[in-house]
């Protein structure tokens, strides 16, 4: 481990130039030369970013030394070790190259997202939170720090990947070590004993486990001379992989900590037959056994039928060293020469029985009943405030009264975590500039010597339009209350603290305000039982972290932190409660000017007309010329225009003209807070995000990326037909981001999450609701309104609309039935030209070599075909058109096509046979006008699947049909 550590620390510039920017060429070195400690081979060369690696480190690390040993020496050791844990806290965001060093399963080069580097980086996190690294003789800072929503976070995104190993691995033997020991890593007992499953089902043979299905390391085909493989080579592999009894022994240890004695004498069973003995007679683990070349047809032929052969490892004094120490660890234990206490100090596997009454720092293991009450303390931002609220009952304290407790912003304790983990000797900064989130806001922090509690981001002054609209800021602390009640897992209760502003009771806001407040006095909120109290009494039941890091030498400046300050108001003025008017009309949300004739005018005659003009719609449109025109430098009557818009912004947003304020933050690039963790949060449930305008080019989003990355795309893809486009795609992914965590099955069937479409079947619905009435206008709605329209057209589809209406919508969310993926594979296989839809071609080959039916990869590919269909009921259509064409096949085994399909041209003979059925006599009709076909039930005689059939089975029949033996229409 001292070894491990120095080579590691030799590479310390690397650590902080991937807390950073986590990237494969700044990451740590996994290959070192043996003697000198030097890396071997450049990033270029191997793939040296492994997330479990480091992981592993960690864990053993907290293992070691809770057993007694000494292994870190000095407080640069500490502060090295604390900033790895920087670097494993975003495993969950992180492609890397996993356990086999190759990335994805058709090994040419590209990281992906691993169950297995999740959740040993987890089980780390888990493990050395409030670790000391000095063991039982050590001091305050030599404690490791861990962000409890950093944990959360890989939590979570291990949940929601699991089954699967990554996107092209459906599932892998590198989820044992994970599962099982000595990770440990997850809590959930059923999708624990899915996935076991799943990998047993799938990778286990005579020989041990395959690593993954069609990998072709070692086998006789691989082509060892290269690095990476040609597309379609995987295919080679199948059904010779290599098989690793390494997996056997992991499964011996799992039987013993779970206390299964069966399955520890299944498995040794098993082994027994595969081991190797050196000369002397002692047990030699083979690394793995190989399908010799002259056997790959025959075991092709018939799976399982062959002879394999062991590799050389135990020959020539050489050993495969991972299997040998597991090989050992397994045979200590099933002798019960030690006990799994011996082999796990920390008590990462805790038994069934002993479940309830363990808690592990983070992970309460098993099924706790979370009955938990949120703590909350109601904080008014002036005493004058808090006087008013007082006369409807609610009591709160000011940031005085609770004094000397201070009430900092999120921000401020992030300045703090700054410090922790600096060491300018190695060149290390500390924590970087990452936000606190709602589960490390509800602890109490002692800090210098000063109680501090924290609020929550959501209170946060924002630049941005959101947090304007009160009704968002409710639903955001009703869904932060709910958050921390699902993943709050400390002892000790949570400390919410509400702040009240005097801008949040303006006008037709207070009314809202006020029945929140009155919930928090009845003691529920949004479902969650909270007791509201005096911050005094409230810091008894709370969790106490002291940020001992913080040490102050008398040679050193104290670092300077700003607590909530109380507004100075008389304490009996009259809060201004009407400053604000309630939602504006749709009048006062036009312009009155029209933008095209302005376009074209000098800029001294839209200077004249801006100072003369008082509609705030109007001057910011003409603001947008100016500064499209002039640059945000220009110098106008009131400033820079860049200035002047700014002004509009401020105004428009408090006489709530909702579509002027959108109009204003794209004119000056806006950029919401938490963009990127929300598009984060939907890739990590195994989506893709796309972002760009209905009808217009999109930019696929597969791996998370920087705020500022974001904001290019957005404001180069999403302005090009209406500005507002811009802010309004920004307000989606929050809401989706959101909304995904907590509940992702609003989101089934839909594996591209197309922003741009969505907004388009969101004005489709309102377009729905009017009627024959004018449609209201998205852009003109509160931040709120489109919130809750987002979830009304994500709900399950209502009986009683019309089929058109019902495919427009799932067209437009590109939600497609169970098991569509793996019907088009099927297709697929009795396709040898492949299908083409809107000029998208998805050829048979390399597709059907390259990947399997289950894996994540194929079913984008399909997302990619039909990304070029431009009317979401026509994409309806295709959807529907290839579960017939699946069906007929099923049905009719002895067919297949034997051209190219092309989609399009099956949907339109099918159009022209409906339109033959209900040819009007007037022919009032457009000949290529689909609506009545769109709006017709699929089913039943003259339903639109009958049609499509009805082309399919033609299209079919001009092929040959296969003859089969059994075919009881042959005669001789």
């Amino acid at each position: 481990m001292r070894g491990i550590l120095y080579c590691y620390m030799r590479q310390a510039d690397k650590v902080q130039q991937f807390k950073q920017d986590p990237k494969p060429s700044a990451c740590l070195h996994s290959v070192f030369s043996a003697h000198t400690g030097d890396e071997v081979f450049s990033h270029k060369e191997y793939g040296h970013l492994q997330i479990n690696a480091v992981s592993l480190f960690l864990l053993y690390l907290v293992e070691m030394i809770s057993s007694g040993l000494q292994i870190i020496y000095n407080t640069d050791e500490v502060s090295f070790i604390q900033n790895l844990v920087f670097c494993v806290e975003r495993a969950y965001r992180v492609p890397d190259f996993g356990v086999w060093e190759r990335g994805s399963k058709y090994n040419n080069g590209s990281p992906e997202l691993h169950s297995s580097s999740v959740g040993l980086a987890k089980a780390a996190l888990e493990a050395i939170n409030g670790f000391n690294l000095f063991g039982k003789q050590g001091c305050s800072w030599s404690v490791i720090f861990v962000d409890f929503d950093a944990h959360n976070r890989n939590r979570q995104t291990l949940c929601s990947l699991l089954p699967r190993e990554s996107r092209s691995h459906n599932t892998d033997a590198a989820l044992l070590p994970c599962l099982s020991y000595p990770a440990f890593a997850l809590d959930d007992d059923v999708l624990f004993s899915q996935t076991l499953d799943k990998i047993i089902r799938k990778l286990k043979g005579k020989y041990g486990f395959k690593r993954f299905l069609r990998d072709g390391y070692r086998t006789a085909l691989e082509d060892k001379t290269r690095r990476y493989y040609k597309p379609a080579e995987i295919k080679l592999f199948d059904g010779i992989e290599c098989e690793f009894p390494l997996f056997f022994i992991f499964m011996i240890i799992d039987g013993v900590f779970r206390g299964n004695p069966a399955q520890v004498k299944e498995y040794q069973d098993l082994l027994d037959p595969l081991l190797q003995h050196t000369s002397e007679g002692c047990p030699v683990v083979p690394k793995y056994y190989y399908v010799p070349a002259d056997f790959v047809d025959l075991e092709k032929k018939n799976p399982g039928s062959q002879k394999r052969f062991p590799s050389n490892s135990g020959r020539d004094g050489k050993f495969f060293l991972w299997g040998q120490a597991v090989y050992i660890i397994a045979k200590l234990l099933a002798d019960k020469l030690v006990s799994p206490k011996d082999m796990d100090p920390i008590g990462r596997y805790v038994p069934p029985q002993d479940q309830r009454n363990v808690s592990m720092r983070f992970s309460n293991q098993g099924p706790l009943e979370n009955d938990l009450v949120v703590h909350v303390a109601l904080i008014a931002e002036s005493q004058r405030l808090q006087v008013f609220l007082n006369t409807y009952g609610i009591q709160t304290q000011t940031p005085q009264q609770v004094e000397p407790i201070q009430i900092w912003a999120q921000k401020e304790l992030v300045k703090a975590y700054f410090h922790l983990g600096v060491n300018d000797k190695l060149g290390l900064s500390g924590r970087p500039d990452r936000p606190i989130g709602c589960l490390g806001t509800s602890k109490i922090y002692r800090i210098l010597g000063k109680t501090v509690v924290c609020y929550s981001i959501i209170f946060d002054l924002s630049d941005f339009y959101m947090s304007q609209d009160v009704m968002m800021l409710i639903d955001d602390i009703k869904n932060a209350l709910q958050f921390i009640k699902q993943y709050w897992k400390m002892h000790g209760r949570p400390l919410f603290v509400v702040l009240i502003r005097e801008d949040n009771i303006r006008g037709s806001r207070f009314s809202p305000i006020l029945d929140m407040l009155a919930a928090f006095r009845k003691g529920i909120v949004g479902g969650v039982k909270v007791h509201v109290d005096r911050v005094q009494t409230l810091v008894s039941g709370a969790v106490v972290e002291q940020l001992d890091f913080l040490r102050i030498t008398d040679t050193e400046e104290a670092p300077v932190f700003k607590s909530l300050e109380e507004l100075d108001l008389p304490k009996h003025s009259k809060v201004k409660r009407q400053s604000s008017t309630p939602n504006a009309s749709e009048l006062e949300q036009q312009p009155d000017v029209n933008i095209n004739d302005w376009k074209n005018k000098s800029t001294y005659e839209i200077l004249q007309k801006l100072n003369d003009c008082s509609c705030l719609a109007s001057q910011a449109l003409l603001s947008g010329v100016l500064l499209k025109r002039e640059g945000p430098n220009f110098i106008t009557k009131e400033g820079t225009i860049a200035e002047h818009i700014e002004r509009i912004y401020r105004r428009a947003g408090s006489k709530k003209l909702w579509s002027v304020v959108r109009f204003a933050a794209s004119l000056l690039g806006k950029l919401v807070d938490s963009l990127a963790p929300s598009i984060t949060n939907v890739l990590v449930q195994g989506k893709q995000v796309t972002l760009g305008a209905f009808g217009q080019e999109e930019e696929v989003i597969s791996n998370p990326l920087s705020p500022a990355v974001i904001k290019n795309i957005i404001y180069e893809k999403c302005h090009l037909q209406d500005e507002r486009e811009a802010v309004v795609q920004q307000e989606l992914v929050i809401h989706i981001g959101w909304i995904i965590s907590n509940s992702p099955e609003l989101f089934s069937g839909m594996l591209k999450i197309r922003i741009g479409w969505i907004i388009h079947a969101m004005k489709y619905e309102l377009k729905i609701r009017a009627g024959d009435m004018p449609a209201k206008d998205l852009y003109q709605m509160s931040p709120s309104e489109v919130k809750q329209l987002l979830l009304d057209i994500l709900q399950p589809q209502q009986q009683g609309r019309s089929w058109l209406n019902r495919r427009h919508r799932d067209g437009s969310l590109n939600r497609t039935p169970a098991g569509f993926y793996d019907r088009v594979w099927q297709i697929l296989e009795r396709t040898p030209n492949g299908l083409i839809v809107a000029g998208k071609f998805l050829p048979q080959q390399p597709t059907l070599s390259d990947m399997t039916m289950y894996e994540r990869n194929f079913s984008l590919l399909v997302e990619d075909m039909l990304q070029n269909i431009d009317q979401p009921e026509y994409r309806q259509i295709i959807v529907e058109l290839l579960m017939v064409i699946s069906v007929i096949l099923e049905r009719n085994p002895e067919l297949e096509f034997q051209d190219k399909v092309d989609l399009d041209k099956v949907v339109q003979e099918a159009f022209d046979d409906f339109q033959k059925d209900h040819s009007s006599p007037k022919g009032a009709e457009k000949q290529d006008d689909m609506t009545a076909f769109y709006n017709t039930h699929p089913l039943g005689k003259k339903g639109t699947c009958s049609y499509l059939s009805k082309a399919v089975i033609t299209l079919l029949l001009e092929g040959e049909v296969k003859p089969s033996n059994d075919d009881p229409c042959t005669i001789s």
